[in-house]
């Protein structure tokens, strides 16, 4: 893990499109955590996971347990955003920071976080620990 707590980071550009905003063509609110989970999937991408397939072969479910959000400045229909995932942890639950920034002019829109969980489908409850396979794609140390 480096100086700032940051296991890896990954960036998405994503245009702001008309249907994601509402009559004064602002970005509706729910939209934010849309763009946090296009970055986090694109940040699982690059690691070589894909939550689906692992569900099929081994039965695991990765559930967001908790989620925030802090808006900032408005995001509007046509922006260029980049929305930034920052992986924090990886080892009991896959904990998440997020930050949007407009690329015209740098502008901090939101910041957020999210956390998962590791839920073996099984129905015998919450696994309390990441698979090893997760943990090692996302460079998380198995003894910290």
């Amino acid at each position: 893990m480096n100086k700032s707590g940051i296991l890896f980071e990954h960036s998405v550009k994503i245009n702001i499109p008309f249907h994601d905003t509402d009559a004064m063509q602002v970005v509706w609110h729910g939209n934010y955590l849309k763009y946090f989970e296009i970055a986090r999937d694109s940040l699982f991408a690059e690691k070589g996971i894909d939550l689906y397939d692992y569900f099929l072969k081994f039965h695991y479910l990765f559930p967001i347990i908790r989620v925030s959000v802090k808006y900032i400045a408005p995001l509007r229909v046509r922006d260029e955003i980049i929305c930034t995932a920052y992986l924090k942890e990886a080892r009991r639950k896959i904990v998440m920071d997020f930050a949007i920034r407009r690329t015209s002019d740098n502008t901090l829109c939101a910041t957020g976080m999210s956390e998962q969980a590791a839920v073996l489908f099984t129905g015998t409850g919450m696994d309390l620990e990441i698979p090893k396979e997760i943990r090692a794609a996302l460079g998380a140390s198995n003894d910290a």
